[in-house]
């Protein structure tokens, strides 16, 4: 458990806060004062996305998301590109209303989009959360969704925004979506999607007018086709509770397009070496003698992938798709789906690291660490 907290953290957090510290060196000293902070309620419904936790889902959880926001206004180019968004901390609390799930506190840092004349706001958060109550096999057998007390955690906000309505006070309503899941790092882990609804105010930490937003000039941008290879690694477990955590990696190579500054189409393929599969297989073919399982499948796949990247800076969040077109062994069908974070290093930007959780639509089978040079 403790290892899943330092990974996650050292992925996620310094990325953001290195992205403030830019902010701060590369702003003029004025634009550094403005920054507000926030205060929202919400209450909501846990979504029953496996039939698995429906005996948790008992009543409507409830909370409270403590933000605060730096504003950009477009000394950086990417400010402009995104139409100056903010970047801040979010602090969360959640109480699952029900005893074997417990509560749940997040540390997160986020970033927020305008829209509509910057009264839509779009806000993501990815963070850390600690759950006051995991899954144990005599005190908690009841929360199959938590199997570790430190998870990943996600919030998505979508809300009307209004700043200094009357003695810089505004306030901010909307939807908002809450998701924790360890992917599975430690069994079990069926995780929890949360969706609610929030309303609350906001502060203005300043008494002074805004500075003007630099225009923003638009520009035509296309990269050649380029190579990458990338090494994924980690730990993860099978859904069989006590059968032990088993290294993993793969393998990928892929072709990437860069059409805009902020977007790019990639394809490739992939060598998948699991080896709680090759425990898995042994388990099975031994406990299960109906299902004609020898144990001497092959515990490897290969799979063909493609997907979407989006640049914020050096930040690349991102989302593929893949299909297994070497499927020795049946586990949770061929189809396979990531969501992750890029991270580039360098003025060439030829060397990057990641974090992403691979699933089988909503059934997380791993978070995976890598490294990739792209050519």
């Amino acid at each position: 458990m403790g290892n899943s907290i330092i990974f996650t953290a050292m992925k996620w957090l310094p990325s953001f806060i290195l992205s403030l510290i830019s902010l701060a060196v590369f702003s003029q000293e004025r634009e550094n004062r403005f920054s507000t902070f926030e205060a929202h309620y919400f209450y909501g419904t846990i979504l029953e996305h496996n039939p698995d936790i429906g005996h948790l889902i008992t009543h409507h959880p409830e909370g409270f998301i403590l933000q605060y926001n730096l504003k950009t206004f477009g000394i950086n180019e990417w400010e402009r590109r995104h139409n100056y968004p903010d970047w801040g901390f979010t602090f969360a609390y959640q109480d699952m209303k029900n005893p074997a799930l417990g509560e749940l506190y997040g540390l997160y840092s986020h970033i927020s989009w305008y829209f509509l004349k910057r009264n839509l706001r779009l806000s993501v958060s990815q963070g850390v959360a600690y759950a006051t109550n995991p899954y144990h096999p005599d005190d908690n057998y009841l929360n199959n969704a938590f199997g570790s007390s430190f998870m990943s955690a996600t919030i998505l906000k979508l809300n009307y925004h209004r700043e200094n309505i009357w003695n810089g006070f505004g306030l901010q309503a909307g939807i908002s979506l809450f998701h924790y899941s360890n992917g599975n790092f430690t069994t079990p882990n069926t995780s929890t999607n949360t969706f609610a609804f929030n309303a609350g105010l906001n502060y203005s930490l300043y008494q002074e007018p805004l500075p003007e937003y630099l225009p923003f000039e638009r520009e035509k941008y296309s990269e050649s086709i380029q190579f990458n290879v990338l090494l994924r690694f980690g730990i993860n477990e099978s859904d069989v509770i006590g059968m032990g955590k088993f290294p993993f990696i793969v393998v990928s190579a892929f072709a990437d397009k860069r059409f805009t500054r902020s977007s790019s189409v990639y394809a490739g393929t992939e060598l998948f070496l699991s080896y709680f599969l090759k425990e898995l297989i042994e388990y099975r073919a031994i406990a299960y003698p109906e299902d004609e399982i020898t144990g001497d499948e092959d515990f490897k796949r290969v799979g063909i992938f493609a997907g979407y990247q989006f640049r914020i800076n050096k930040l690349a969040p991102f989302v593929n798709a893949g299909y297994y077109i070497y499927y020795p062994y049946d586990f949770e069908g061929k189809m396979y789906n990531r969501l992750g974070l890029k991270r580039y290093f360098g003025e060439k930007e030829q060397i990057f690291g990641m974090m992403s959780v691979k699933s089988h639509a909503a059934k997380a089978e791993a978070v995976e660490f890598g490294v990739g040079v792209r050519f």
